[in-house]
């Protein structure tokens, strides 16, 4: 395989097998042996060679041609082989149905899959509960229970908890939905999305208004207008890409077996719509590989398609359902979905602007192809192995046409198998063309190039260290005036692309493909609420099954952007006070603890040193970090050395740090620990107490911390990786690294 610095970070962290000290013991050739070996023994029950099969998948692996779904690539052929990445739980109105809902997500989760629900059954808040006579608490007080639950569940150890909550836009509780991620840091674990209908967008279009319904007695409760209820989501979605849509409709629409039963939810990135119980396999085609000396070499495409639609079907057979239900429902529709990566790459090869109508007219070329072969090859596995069981009764048997598969394509997000690629991310431009990297496991810093730009710049004969470093200070072309303009018209990023074009860009693969499309029409910081208002709308005219959009800065957590800052330099005059309080020298022999707490993002080591006179300084440290997080916590201690030294009373810093909340949480001794600041206002505290008089921590072992490269200003960021203090990407609802492979979704 050739590997990026990135890529072998990425495998080496999440997808190597290790013995049980956490060493690796196994090679990225070695992995897609095991892969190709585990998937291949389906072969048998259908008295097929699968030593045959078995070269073909480690080929088509290790030449990164394609690439299954994450648990697969980390499960198959291990112990822990559950390979699916999307399921969606029905949750019935009922204490009984909301934690069996509740325990089925634990099991799915701990197993390495993400969750998606619809909470539209649940009887709205002041509703009555007969059992007891009292008043139900609504949906959105149940979703903040199942957030908890993922909070303390750390997939498979190698992947955190995920989930999509679904509302009808008819549940009389959607206002309350709407604005339940209003405040950052709520609901953090869940991505969450509108279920609008049709009835409500013809209301929408009309200026009328819409009824909202009881779920549990089905009578209407209000009638409210419909635009008021969308302003709410545009509001929403323009403050922090909070709501999504799913055009519900338009996804039962194409519901593949109605007969079966009605869709009412999606997994955590909303590209897989599901019904209550099913789970789907996925994996993705690296585009960019097919395109020969200028051209897409469709013969060979084609032959991929036909061998990863087998490859998936083999899936269904092999995988370990973590729950009866899912594997009945699973295997009753054998849905699979085939996908793409390397859009992006494709598209600079062939030297065509992303936001173009040639763009549009060939992913629709291409999809279509990939789906009308996904399709043959899916009746071909019919004949050999017959019809997936619940095939009469669907749209298929009305068509007359025997498939092996439900549904046969999705347009996933590719996260980290699209690093392990080495190619962009699913159908996204990319986020920027270079960029600095820090290298977690030896500290080196480099740049990350995109190797179809590199290519170009060295074949071209602009290469040079100068031009990437000044690239890499905004990741775009739009101030290089060394790169000619039709050249920087080709290779344009996320944020020079125009709303309309992202939206248009989603239609296009939509209308090729079964299931839905991952996407999110990225804007810049200065969009409108028109502007989202003219993305939901087009998404909806141009048949989409969802829409996302996330407004660049738009999140508080959010601390990079792409965009460059224009700084204006303000004259501060501040009042001399009457007189400064010089803090006491340090001594230079102190005596105290280290004390060990546990944080959302891992391991604090608080370093307490007493002088004569009383506490005279705090060290912090986060174990295995880098970059913001630890640069934060050393100012923490810092500043309260200082203070202490000044003769602030601890308590009052206790009172300004304790409470302080981050986006992950951790626990120590039964006490929930909400950020770093939290924890060390809590360790001071029980020191002062006297709690760790009897404290020894043994510190070996702690690894030095990486600098984060000063000045990045790249990419498209959701933040700071806690792991690795590299960049963030945002997209669909998911915050990705693609330096360690960090991924959060919510």
């Amino acid at each position: 395989m050739e590997l990026s610095k990135t890529a072998e970070v990425v495998l080496q962290k999440r997808y190597l097998m290790k013995d049980e000290t956490g060493k690796v013991i196994e090679t990225p050739e070695e992995m897609c042996w095991r892969v190709a070996k585990s998937i291949a023994r389906a072969e048998e029950n259908y008295g097929g060679n699968s030593d045959y099969w078995a070269e073909k998948f480690f080929e088509i692996i290790h030449n990164q041609l394609f690439m299954p779904n994450s648990p697969t690539l980390m499960n198959a052929g291990t112990s822990l082989h559950q390979l699916s990445a999307c399921f969606v739980i029905p949750i019935e109105d009922s204490i009984e149905g909301i934690f069996k809902a509740l325990t089925d997500m634990a099991k799915v989760q701990k197993s390495g899959g993400g969750t998606g629900f619809s909470f539209s059954r649940l009887r709205p808040s002041g509703d009555i509960v007969k059992s007891t006579m009292g008043v139900a608490s609504g949906p959105v007080s149940f979703m903040k229970i199942f957030d908890a639950a993922t909070e303390q569940i750390k997939q498979g150890g190698r992947r955190r908890g995920a989930n999509m909550g679904i509302l009808n836009v008819h549940h009389p509780d959607i206002e309350d939905f709407i604005t339940a991620k209003k405040e950052e840091g709520v609901l953090r674990n869940f991505n969450i999305s509108v279920a609008v209908t049709g009835r409500f967008m013809e209301a929408l279009k009309k200026g009328e208004e819409y009824e909202q319904i009881n779920p549990r007695t089905g009578e209407t409760v209000r009638k409210i207008p419909a635009r008021r209820i969308f302003d709410l989501i545009i509001e929403g979605a323009w403050r922090n890409g909070e709501p999504g849509i799913v055009f519900i409709d338009t996804v039962n629409k194409f519901n593949p077996t109605p007969h079966v039963g009605e869709i009412e939810a999606t997994n955590p990135c909303g590209e897989q719509p599901l019904l209550p119980y099913e789970s789907c396999n996925l994996g993705s085609i690296n585009l960019s590989k097919f395109v020969k000396n200028g051209k897409i070499d469709w013969e060979h495409l084609k032959e991929i398609v036909w061998t990863t639609v087998r490859f998936l079907d083999n899936v269904v057979d092999m995988n370990d359902y973590p729950i009866p239900e899912i594997e009945k429902m699973t295997k009753a529709n054998r849905k699979i979905g085939l996908g793409v990566m390397g859009w992006a790459d494709m598209l600079f090869k062939l030297r065509i602007p992303y936001d173009s109508e040639e763009a549009l007219r060939l992913a629709e070329e291409v999809m279509g192809f990939i789906q009308s072969e996904s399709h043959k090859a899916s009746q071909h596995l019919a004949e050999e192995r017959g019809v997936f069981p619940n095939w009469e009764g669907s749209l298929w048997e009305k068509k007359g046409i025997k498939m092996r598969n439900a549904t046969t394509t999705t347009i996933a997000p590719t996260g980290t198998i699209s690093i392990i690629a080495g190619c962009s991310s699913g159908i996204e431009p990319v986020f920027a063309l270079a960029y600095r990297r820090t290298n977690i496991l030896d500290g080196e810093e480099f740049f990350e190039i995109n190797p179809v730009f590199e290519k170009y710049l060295i074949d071209s004969g602009l290469y040079s260290e100068e031009l990437v470093s000044k690239i890499a200070s905004t990741g775009t072309l739009s101030e290089i005036e060394e790169v000619p303009e039709e050249v920087r018209r080709v290779f344009r990023c996320a944020l020079e692309i125009a709303p309309e074009w992202h939206v248009r860009m989603q239609a296009a693969f939509q209308k090729y493909t079964d299931n839905a499309v991952s996407k999110t029409i990225n804007m810049p910081n200065s969009a409108t609420r028109e502007d989202v208002e003219r993305a939901f709308l087009l998404a909806y005219e141009l048949g989409c099954k969802g829409i996302t959009v996330y407004r660049d800065g738009s999140r508080e957590e959010q601390v990079l952007s792409i965009r460059k800052e224009e700084r204006k330099e303000e004259k501060i005059h501040a009042r001399k006070p009457v007189s400064l309080i010089e803090p006491r020298p340090r001594p230079k022999i102190t005596k105290g603890r280290t004390i060990e707490t546990r944080t959302g993002c891992g391991s604090l080591y608080v370093t307490i040193n007493e002088d004569e006179h009383g506490i005279a300084e705090v060290f912090v440290q986060l174990g295995k970090s880098g970059g913001c997080a630890a640069s934060q916590t050393e100012a923490i201690g810092r500043l309260m050395s200082i203070a202490l030294r000044s003769w602030v009373n601890p308590q009052a810093l206790i009172r300004q740090l304790k409470g302080i909340r981050c986006p992950s949480i951790g626990f120590e001794e039964n006490e929930i620990i909400t950020s770093c600041a939290d924890g060390v206002a809590k360790v001071l505290e029980r020191y002062l107490r006297g709690d760790y008089q009897k404290v020894r921590v043994d510190l070996e072992g702690i690894k030095p911390l990486t600098e984060f490269a000063e000045g990045t200003k790249t990419k498209m960021i959701g933040g700071v990786c806690p792991e690795c203090g590299n960049v963030l990407e945002y997209g669909e609802g998911c915050m990705t690294c693609r330096m360690c492979g960090y991924t959060k979704c919510g």
